[in-house]
């Protein structure tokens, strides 16, 4: 089977009721993935992304984004511990995610917000710490910043979701006991180093993920020419990670299928407690 280890089923575009998430990810069990993991991105949906993993018999991770920095309040990595805590035995919170560094966005570059935003991620990993869980890292034009702290504050590996940097930067996460996650991006024909690192990392690196309903792959995306001639842009689902893969499988030249239960293998390395979900019979 696939496993998605990232995608945001309880985002909008998948309704307010959640409905089409229902059926986006009983058409992705049709096609073979047979897990996915669902971070939480503000305290405001750490219930929601919970109940919602329950509900489709999937995973989640319980964490405070980098771009909800701005709004989120101190208290709230209490709540968050405070969640961490209360829901520790539950067999469906695998990480605390999705926590991170963005120093792409303007507005977050600012030197004050740089200094929230590093603030914020220490906490988080000092929480991972605590609790014994690996964390889920956003990692956008951040991974030095990452690993910096990373290396102050060891934690039980996890997942560098999005991967995109260096093949320095990615032994480095690597050494740290990380995956690489890697999705719709690595489907560009021009996104060269991406693929090339695709196809030449350790097959023990890699994890797979769509970060849905972020990030579609090529034959979802509309440039804004194409939009402003009226061609809509399609919503990424975790129904398309087979196709991903596939991608991934053609430029390492192997199988789909091998590949499939090689970076699941690698999944179950870096969320340990997804083991459980992927024997224990909860996965169709």
């Amino acid at each position: 089977m696939w496993i998605d280890t990232h995608c945001h089923l309880d985002a909008t575009e998948f309704g307010a009721d959640h409905a089409l998430a229902v059926q986006a990810r009983e058409r992705a069990r049709g096609l073979g993935v047979g897990l996915c993991v669902i971070p939480a991105v503000m305290r405001q949906n750490l219930d929601t992304v919970r109940l919602l993993a329950h509900r489709l018999g999937d995973a989640y991770a319980l964490g405070i984004h980098p771009l909800y920095v701005p709004q989120a309040r101190d208290e709230d990595l209490d709540a968050l511990d405070a969640a961490l805590t209360e829901h520790r035995d539950d067999p469906r919170l695998v990480a605390v995610g999705e926590i991170g560094l963005d120093f792409f966005v303007p507005a977050l570059c600012e030197p004050a917000m740089r200094e929230r935003q590093t603030r914020f991620y220490r906490a988080q990993l000092r929480l991972a710490r605590r609790h014994g869980l690996p964390v889920i890292l956003h990692v956008r034009r951040s991974a030095d910043a990452l690993l910096g702290a990373l290396r102050e504050l060891p934690v039980a590996g996890g997942i560098a979701h999005a991967f995109n940097g260096s093949a320095q930067q990615a032994q480095a996460f690597l050494d740290l006991g990380f995956k690489l996650g890697f999705g719709g991006a690595v489907t560009f024909e021009p996104a060269l180093k991406l693929r090339r690192l695709a196809a030449e990392l350790p097959l023990s690196a890699l994890v797979m993920e769509t970060d849905a309903p972020d990030i579609p792959p090529h034959w979802l995306y509309a440039t804004a020419a194409e939009r402003a001639a009226g061609r809509s842009q399609g919503v990424n689902t975790p129904a398309e990670l087979p196709r991903i893969g596939q991608v991934v499988a053609d430029l390492r030249g192997v199988p789909a299928d091998a590949l499939a239960r090689a970076t699941s293998a690698n999944a179950l390395v870096a969320l340990p407690k997804l083991a459980a979900l992927a024997t224990g019979g909860t996965v169709a």
